[in-house]
């Protein structure tokens, strides 16, 4: 995804427990949403992104027309211009239906709003920035790739409602998000000679490499051509032959007859047991399986080998940082969500899981990867580096993010 559709890729927005209560509404100053801070999200600013998410959702099927509560008069004519003709009126089920648009409409606005003000504190507080030509290349490359030609651009600007700055705006998160992260993950704790050994010591049985044998086989259905195929064999024949002529397992029919890299316990229980009781070169079967009858021959046999650790510590190196890696972006993660959440606070009619008079949840919400808001609510994934691949050409869509 990248800033056409949606700023996911990087979401603050962690899985922690949310805590409980903070300031109320009554901070609030009569002209805003929500205050994260000392900063207030005006409700200009409220209301600008609502229709872009409306008119984002319209093109995906909802009302053509913003949800206009407290009675949505203009959303249930719309609506009801859409019905068949004839169709009876159901202006009870066609306000339920744009309050409930409304609704999820707020929420990924108010999201969206709460969190782009947490992320751009977080990098404030960190020292972290985005040059705004570093923003204008990342948004060039994904208005490239999203639009290859600028009459669609400009296309997707008016159908959308966005506008050039909007989704600059958007790049700028993603680009914070990422900065964010590299920050929390190049801040991990070192990894130790010791801690390389430890892990090595502890997990040695992942460090061995089991004995290894390649076979040659022809696989038949019946005992009779299995006993047919070894006859030939044993007459001088090739594998390679009489593989060609009985073995109905086309894979290793494909190879001559091969089939290499047999571990213990990979292979149906009767087979398994004939290969690893057999000696080198020994012509064996046949051997009656689920799937029909083996005759084989053991060609070689690779001993097991056990890694030392010297052989391991690149790789056992390599696992622990991810890990920490891993650990420190996610203790991040709960702390940032707990902290800016205790600091925001909301108007009653737009309280969201984000803000700390907001009842408690039972789950987390999983907000918001970014984009423009609009869109079904998803769950947002953990933090990563943010992809910035193409985009369908279409209005941006998804939930709020951080």
């Amino acid at each position: 995804m990248n800033a056409f559709r949606a700023l996911a890729g990087v979401t603050l927005a962690g899985l922690c427990a949310l805590v409980a209560a903070g300031c109320g509404g009554d901070d609030v100053p009569s002209d805003a949403v929500a205050k994260v801070g000392d900063t207030v999200v005006t409700r200009q600013q409220f209301d600008r992104w609502y229709e872009n998410a409306a008119k984002s959702q319209a093109q995906q099927g909802g009302p053509a027309v913003a949800p206009d509560p407290p009675n949505y008069t203009k959303c249930v004519a719309a609506l009801e211009s859409q019905q068949p003709k004839g169709t009876p009126a159901q202006d009870s089920a066609l306000k339920k239906q744009c309050k409930t648009s409304y609704d999820q409409l707020k929420q990924q606005v108010m999201q969206f709003l709460i969190q782009s003000e947490w992320v751009q504190q977080e990098a404030e507080r960190q020292g972290v920035t985005v040059k705004d030509a570093e923003v204008r290349r990342l948004f060039e490359g994904q208005k490239k790739q999203a639009f290859p030609k600028e009459a669609a651009y400009r296309k997707f600007l008016k159908t959308s409602g966005a506008t050039e700055a909007d989704i600059l705006f958007r790049v700028k998160l993603d680009a914070l998000q990422g900065k964010l992260a590299e920050k929390v993950q190049k801040d991990q704790s070192e990894i130790t000679d010791e801690d390389v050994e430890d892990y090595f010591n502890e997990n040695k049985d992942r460090f061995t490499q089991p004995e290894q044998r390649d076979l040659s086989i022809v696989l038949t259905k019946d005992k009779a051509k299995a006993a047919q195929a070894k006859k030939e064999l044993e007459d001088g024949a090739s594998f390679k032959e009489v593989s060609k002529k009985y073995s109905v397992d086309q894979a290793s029919k494909a190879q001559g007859g091969k089939l290499p890299g047999v571990t213990r316990g990979r292979q149906d229980k009767a087979f398994d047991e004939a290969i690893f009781g057999a000696e080198k070169g020994d012509l064996q079967g046949p051997v009656k399986t689920q799937f029909g009858w083996y005759v084989f021959e053991v060609d070689k046999i690779t001993p097991a080998k056990e890694q030392t650790l010297d052989e391991a510590k690149q790789s056992i190196r390599g696992l622990l940082k991810q890990e920490n890696q891993s650990k420190s972006l996610q203790s991040f993660i709960d702390d940032f969500r707990e902290r800016y959440r205790g600091e925001t606070a909301c108007r009653e009619d737009f309280v969201v899981p984000e803000c700390s008079n907001a009842p408690e949840p039972e789950t987390n919400t999983g907000p918001a990867s970014g984009g423009a808001p609009g869109g079904t609510p998803q769950q947002a994934p953990p933090p990563q580096a943010a992809p910035q691949g193409a985009a369908p050409q279409q209005a941006p869509q998804s939930t709020p993010a951080p």
